[in-house]
């Protein structure tokens, strides 16, 4: 009998499957070398590790840097230039490549003059006292870098979620996987029960089948759980940055905890105001309007100043101070729509900013909408789930009781095994949603890297409790 997971899990573990596929936070680089001691490793600890060795924040500390980079940038267009140098020069001229080609009867006239040396020692200054388009552009460049800031807080936020949602994966395995476990281990006793009725005379040979087909699917589903449980540590070990090899184990449990301390309303309010991806769009938005700012100004005149003092002459010893002093104005007259251009660019650059700011708040909207219709709603499955559990293993219980006494053969109780191995499931999958709903609310929120703690408080997992026994 094939068992559908609960519906929330799927559709939330589809959307991180999604995610897995494409996002740089589900790599990291891998830290240290591998040891033969498995690593036990508590949420916190699994978080405080993807935040050193993600992939993802990684990158987004480089992106940081570079716009760092491009700010200072800016800035050096604003500021004087200074340069110094000496030269030493070895000439000779010939008169004739200048156009000096006198000839005086009975005076010899040479035509080549030198050789001949000197000396130039000499400092450079060079500044731009006025360039409006300059100014605004060094803005737009310090309004990017502090968008390049919020975006690697917000990155951290990105490995809290992709953490957590990793360690919540291999904890609903391990439950999963104790699950079956325990089904193998009521369908082993209730073959060897069969057999020995079989052997008293009390029960018939198609009995002692069902009871071994029963156990021998028990037994495959175990041995797929598990395979799955270590797959999904290999990919927690890829978010954190384990090194290859390193075999680790979940000190954590999931415990059902309903969502009390936060409201919709307050979410809704604290998300606007702490969530850094929405505060960096808005820094965004803000480079763009400068950036406009500076196309416009490119029909406005710039100032320069140059100027140069030094020494010349035959030696260092032999020489005499010259300098020179510009200072120049230069206006735009005509350049062929390339300013007009520039303005169109720049307006559609901005255009895009603002659409994405709104499209974000609206985004930020549905996810913390939507976060709190899945914690309701996976509430209320796991506590269905958890009666459902409790009236199946009541159900095998009676029914391994009339199938001992021999009032009835054992398809009630392999029924029954495969009611509560459905219930045991559905449990699983109803409190994976829950937990799962509530990191999204923390990312959602902002701040999940201080909310996670508050929303999935340590504790024992129902998913463990109220097996059935053997």
């Amino acid at each position: 009998m094939r068992r559908l997971p609960n519906a929330i899990a799927v559709t939330l573990l589809a959307a991180s499957t999604a995610l897995c596929q494409t996002s740089p936070f589900q790599g990291s680089v891998a830290a240290g070398t591998a040891s033969s001691t498995p690593v036990e490793l508590t949420l916190n600890d699994a978080i405080a590790r993807g935040l050193k060795n993600n992939l993802g924040l990684l990158t987004s500390d480089t992106a940081s840097e570079s716009a760092r980079g491009e700010r200072i940038g800016a800035l050096s267009a604003l500021l004087p230039k200074f340069t110094a140098g000496v030269s030493q020069t070895e000439e000779q001229l010939s008169l004739k490549t200048i156009g000096f080609d006198l000839h005086i009867p009975g005076v010899s006239i040479p035509t080549v003059v030198g050789p001949f040396h000197y000396t130039d020692a000499r400092a450079y200054a060079s500044w731009t006292a006025f360039d409006y388009p300059a100014r605004k552009n060094f803005r737009a460049a310090r309004e990017n870098q502090h968008a390049a800031e919020l975006s690697l807080m917000d990155a951290r936020d990105l490995v809290v979620e992709a953490t957590a949602d990793a360690y919540l994966q291999i904890i609903a395995d391990s439950s999963r996987v104790d699950a079956i476990r325990s089904q193998v281990e009521t369908a082993q006793a209730l073959y060897d029960r069969a057999e020995d009725q079989q052997k008293a005379g009390t029960a018939a040979g198609i009995d002692v089948l069902r009871s071994q087909v029963e156990l021998r699917q028990q037994q495959q589903r175990l041995l797929a759980q598990t395979n799955q449980l270590d797959k999904d540590k290999l990919a927690l070990a890829r978010v954190i940055g384990l090194p290859p090899g390193q075999e680790l184990h979940i000190a954590d449990t999931a415990p059902f905890a309903p969502l009390q301390s936060l409201t919709q309303e307050q979410a809704l309010q604290s998300a606007i105001e702490q969530r850094s991806d929405y505060q960096s769009y808005k820094a965004r938005v803000a480079a763009a309007e400068e950036a406009l700012k500076a196309a416009r100004g490119e029909h406005y005149p710039t100032g320069d100043i140059t100027t140069d003092y030094g020494a010349v002459g035959p030696a260092l010893n032999d020489s005499h101070g010259t300098f020179t002093f510009v200072a120049s104005a230069k206006v735009s007259v005509f350049d062929g729509g390339r300013i007009a251009g520039d303005v169109v660019q720049a307006k559609a650059a901005l255009k895009q900013r603002q659409d994405e700011l709104a499209d974000l708040s609206g985004r930020i909207d549905y996810e913390v909408r939507a976060a709190f219709l899945d914690i309701r709603s996976a509430a209320d499955q796991v506590a269905v789930a958890q009666d459902n559990l409790n009236l199946a293993n009541q159900t095998l219980l009676q029914a391994r009781d009339r199938f001992s006494a021999g009032v009835t053969d054992n398809i009630e109780v392999v029924q029954a095994q495969e009611s509560v191995a459905a219930a045991n499931d559905t449990l699983i999958s109803a409190l994976f949603a829950h937990n799962l709903a509530k990191v999204s609310l923390a990312r959602a929120v902002g701040g999940a890297e201080q909310n996670i703690g508050k929303f999935l408080p340590a504790g024992p997992n129902p998913a463990t409790q109220g097996k059935e026994g053997k």
